[in-house]
């Protein structure tokens, strides 16, 4: 066979069963292998989205996604994806065409470095430079992205690779000597997370998005200990957004109880998650009373923004259980009703005397689903709230950009969880302005009949820098206004063959989102809201997440002018 078959056939002994690309010139020796392969191939109409369809596969079934793309363009398409794949923990194998390797380097056509560009935004990547190397070069690959630390990794091939009599065994064994990630927690450690959980009367556990993978043993522990929970916008659905224990999000567009019990508490258990700086807020002032577990895979991020004061290096999954047993029921009564008595004082609200607005749209989603489906979202406002008003319950089935917040994610992401997830819907939140960054992806669901449905909560701005530059910018509102050239998103969806409605008042949209869920078919609802709606509570940009802007209320504490 020749090097494009042994891809394929590489691939197939993965498990891999769909991949997500678009053809091209350097890759094109593959793509006609793949004529008479077994994988399914979901034709993508831009490479970006082919890179955030492969990675929200990973997110919503836990196996690696795969995306193809040629040389040139093709290639550095992807690497928005890649890079957003990075940030955010996901495994996702690429596979990139290139120029013949005697043309590398000399500025043939639709040639670039894709090795050089995409180091910095994958976990490990590869230039194959003999073809007999392939399958063990691929199953490095899906080993290095899947295990450890989540992560995306590229495996660049140039043609005359994929056109070479193949001649090796696909039989090979992993030997990676400077690749053997912590799975199992220092029992030294653990034995000093005990100690200090035990000895502790305020605890709080803030779980991250490496809990994904380990909601059951979350969930097992948490009803053992009896210790409140946090989950960050990669953490949702690792732990019940609905259940007893539960506090909601942190951070800059946190719950008041969530960012009130980091600053009030005597011990943080930080689980799978790395401290990102719109968690935190200002370091100096985050958890100043706590003394600091860190559980994670990664021990780059141990101590790396917050010190930690427990270190443990490990998998969740082997951490969390072992942990529990050196524990009992914690008798925290008095922590309890404080942070009940903050649930019941600022629960989720917003005024309703004003038009349509985004919240309501996204509350009645919830409502009409019950929060069982999977929900993806793109960047900006209604992604914030969309992960404190349609939080999902499970694990795997809320899907965002979180580290590298990228606008566009969104559409091709709910393509991605619809064959990850067969049968299940799907609802992507969106924005007027994010949505137009891969709207050509419409296309892939007219053409696979995906049950997505696409609720754009349009306020003809982009909402999120419309709010930055009234709060921060004395309201000169530079470059947001979008209102003047939006496209009848009604029409555009119709255009592209899937059903679009145009809603405009509160009472059409209670109507209308059940009558379209039930349907089960791709649709376009685009819902006209209030411009100037913002997102509260909010920590501003170099405050604390003690120094919350609460909305309608006066500002919790005045917020020095050097920290905005």
């Amino acid at each position: 066979m020749k090097g494009a078959e042994a891809i394929l056939k590489a691939l197939e002994r993965e498990g891999v069963n769909v991949v997500f690309g678009h053809p091209g010139g350097a890759i094109m020796p593959v793509y006609d292998a793949l004529y008479d392969s077994p994988i399914k191939h979901v034709l993508v109409r831009h490479e970006q989205a082919g890179a955030h369809a492969a990675d929200a596969y990973y997110r919503a079934s836990g196996k690696v996604g795969v995306a193809f793309a040629t040389s040139g363009p093709g290639a550095t398409n992807l690497v928005t994806g890649l890079a957003t794949a990075m940030m955010d923990s996901s495994a996702v194998v690429a596979i990139t065409g290139n120029v013949p390797l005697g043309l590398i380097g000399t500025d043939a056509f639709q040639e670039a470095d894709v090795y050089g560009i995409t180091g910095p935004v994958t976990k490990h990547n590869y230039l194959v430079k003999d073809v007999n190397d392939l399958p063990r070069i691929i199953k490095e690959a899906f080993h290095i992205a899947s295990t450890g630390r989540p992560g995306p990794v590229l495996i660049d091939v140039p043609k005359d690779i994929q056109q070479q009599e193949f001649d090796a065994s696909f039989d090979v064994e992993l030997d990676l000597p400077g690749y053997k990630p912590t799975v199992i927690g220092h029992a030294g450690q653990i034995k000093k997370a005990a100690e200090a959980i035990l000895q502790a009367k305020k605890p709080v556990l803030m779980v991250g998005g490496g809990g994904q993978v380990a909601a059951a043993e979350i969930m097992e522990f948490v009803e053992h200990s009896n210790i409140p929970v946090i989950t960050t916008l990669m953490g949702i659905g690792a732990y019940p957004a609905g259940a007893e224990n539960a506090l909601g999000m942190p951070g800059m567009h946190g719950t008041v109880t969530a960012n009130r019990a980091i600053t009030n508490c005597d011990l943080l258990i930080g689980a799978g998650l790395r401290f990102d700086d719109r968690v935190t807020g200002r370091i100096s002032r985050f958890a100043p009373n706590a003394t600091v577990v860190h559980i994670d895979i990664d021990p780059a991020e141990i101590s790396k923004l917050v010190k930690a004061h427990v270190p443990v290096v490990g998998d969740l999954r082997d951490v969390l259980p072992r942990l529990q047993d050196k524990l009992e029921h914690l008798e925290i009564d008095d922590w309890w009703q404080q942070l009940n008595a903050w649930k019941a004082q600022y629960p989720e609200r917003y005024k309703k005397d004003k038009p349509l607005v985004s919240q309501e749209v996204i509350e009645m989603f919830r409502e009409a689903t019950g929060g069982d489906c999977v929900v993806t979202t793109e960047v900006g406002q209604h992604q914030m709230f969309a992960a404190r008003l349609f939080p999902t319950s499970h694990p795997r089935t809320f899907l965002t950009s979180g580290g590298l917040g990228t606008m566009g994610f969104g559409l091709p992401a709910a393509i991605g969880a619809a064959f990850a997830r067969p049968g299940e819907p799907v609802v992507c939140i969106a924005g007027d302005g994010s949505v137009q960054m891969n709207i050509q992806e419409l296309a892939t669901i007219y053409k696979h009949q995906l049950p997505i449905v696409i609720a754009i909560t349009n306020n003809g701005v982009l909402g999120m820098v419309r709010q930055w530059q009234e709060m921060f910018h004395a309201k000169r509102y530079s470059e947001v206004y979008l209102a003047d050239s939006n496209p009848d998103f009604a029409k555009l969806a119709e255009a592209y063959g899937l059903d679009g409605y145009n809603i405009f008042d509160r009472k059409e949209a209670a109507r209308l989102i059940p009558e379209v869920l039930a349907k089960g078919k791709p649709a376009v609802m685009n819902f006209l809201v209030y411009e100037a709606e913002k997102v509260f509570p909010m920590v501003p940009a170099g405050a604390g997440v003690d120094q919350m802007l609460l909305g309608d209320q006066e500002p919790e504490e005045a917020v020095a002018e050097e920290s905005v």
